[in-house]
C-alpha cells in the first residue's frame, strides 16, 4: 500500500476517535508508527482470509458439482441436508445452501460474534454463487472415486475457509452452542446429525447411496482434519531431570529446537521429600519425536517425559527447520 495513502488513513481514524471525545493532543511519531503497523497487520490478515475463504469456494464448488451433484450423493451437516433436499425436490443446491445456512449464521453471531458471522455469511453467499455460475465438469460416474474425490474437495474447501475464519457448512456452530449447552463434546453431536442426515438418505434415496454418502463424509472429515490441523502434527514434551541443563542444551543444539524452563519442585520417597528442579518443555513434531526419546534416554535414562499432541503452533523456532549434525 502507498505510504501516503496509509498514513491518511490512520490520521483520519485518529481524527475520528480525537471527534468522538478522545485525547485532544497530536499523535507523535512513534504513535503513528504504531497505528500504520497495526493496520498493515490487519490488512494482510484480512487479505490472507480473503484469499483462503475463496480457495476454499472453489474447492467445494468442484466438488459439489464435478462429483456429488451428478450422482446424487450426500455429505454429513448443512451441505448433506442441502445436497439430500436438492435430490428430493429438484429445488437448486446454490438456494438451498443459502436457506439451510441461514440459522446457523444468526446462531454464528450470538455464539461466534459479529465479524465471525458476517465472513461466514459472505463465505456462504460466495458457495452459492459459484455454484449457480460457474460450470464445472462431471470428473466420473464411478461410484467410489465420486464418493473419495467429491469428499475430499468438498472438505478441503470447508478446512481452507475455517484457516480463513469463516464457515461454508454451519452445522459445527450448531455443534458449538450444544456442547456448551448440554456439556457433550462437539464431535458427539456432529454424529448424531449426521446419524439422521444418512438415515433420510437410506430412506429416501437407497442404503447404496447412503453407503456411498458415509465414505464421502469420512473423507471430508479426514481432509478437514488435515487442512485444518496441519501438515505437520505437533508433540508438546515436557521433561523434568536432574541433568535438565544438559538435556537442555541437547534439545537446543542437536534438536535446533527452542526450549522454554519453568523452576519448579518435584517428590519423591514417602515422606513427600521435595527438591528443587528445572522442568523444561518444548514442542516438535511427530517424526522428531523418536530421536528426541533416543537422546534424553542417552544423558538420563530414568527422565520423568510426559508427551501430548498439540494442534499448532505459532511463532517460536517449531516452524524452522532443524539443525543437522
Amino acid at each position: 500500500m502507498n505510504p501516503f495513502l496509509t498514513q491518511l488513513i490512520i490520521q483520519t481514524s485518529m481524527k475520528n476517535k480525537k471527534a468522538n471525545g478522545g485525547d485532544k493532543e497530536d499523535y507523535s511519531s512513534y504513535q503513528l508508527a504504531k497505528g500504520h503497523r497495526e493496520l498493515m497487520i490487519t490488512l494482510k490478515r484480512y487479505v490472507k482470509d480473503a484469499l483462503l475463504i475463496t480457495a476454499g469456494i472453489f474447492s467445494a464448488s468442484f466438488g459439489f458439482k464435478g462429483f456429488l451433484l451428478t450422482n446424487h450423493f450426500i455429505d454429513g451437516g448443512a451441505t448433506g441436508i442441502s445436497l439430500l433436499i436438492s435430490a428430493l425436490t429438484k429445488i437448486p443446491l446454490y438456494l438451498l445452501i443459502i436457506c439451510v445456512n441461514i440459522p446457523f449464521i444468526i446462531l454464528a453471531y450470538k455464539v461466534m460474534g459479529r465479524q465471525f458471522a458476517i465472513k461466514t455469511m459472505l463465505a456462504i453467499t460466495g458457495l452459492s454463487l459459484c455454484i449457480a455460475t460457474i460450470s464445472f465438469p462431471n470428473i466420473t460416474n464411478d461410484n467410489l472415486l465420486v464418493a473419495v474425490f467429491g469428499g475430499f474437495f468438498l472438505g478441503a474447501g470447508i478446512g481452507l475457509a475455517v484457516r480463513g475464519g469463516a464457515v461454508i457448512d454451519g452445522t459445527e456452530v450448531l455443534a458449538i452452542f450444544l456442547s456448551r449447552k448440554f456439556g457433550t463434546t462437539i464431535g458427539d453431536i456432529i454424529i448424531v446429525i449426521n446419524v439422521f442426515i444418512f438415515s433420510g438418505a437410506a430412506y429416501f434415496l437407497s442404503i447404496e447411496v447412503a453407503l456411498y454418502s458415509m465414505i464421502t463424509y469420512l473423507s471430508a472429515s479426514k481432509t478437514l482434519d488435515f487442512i485444518v490441523e496441519g501438515i505437520e502434527e505437533y508433540i508438546g514434551v515436557t521433561i523434568v531431570s536432574s541433568h535438565s541443563k544438559e538435556i537442555r542444551e541437547m534439545i537446543i543444539n542437536t534438536m535446533g529446537r527452542g526450549v522454554t524452563v519453568y523452576s519448579g519442585k518435584r517428590g519423591y520417597g514417602k515422606r513427600g521429600e521435595t527438591t528443587d528442579v528445572d522442568i523444561i518443555y518444548t514442542v516438535i513434531t511427530r517424526l522428531e519425536l523418536n530421536k528426541l526419546n533416543t537422546e534424553i534416554e542417552k544423558i538420563e535414562p530414568h527422565a520423568f517425559v510426559v508427551m501430548n499432541s498439540v494442534k499448532d503452533t505459532k511463532g517460536g523456532m517449531i516452524k524452522k527447520r532443524p539443525l543437522n549434525h
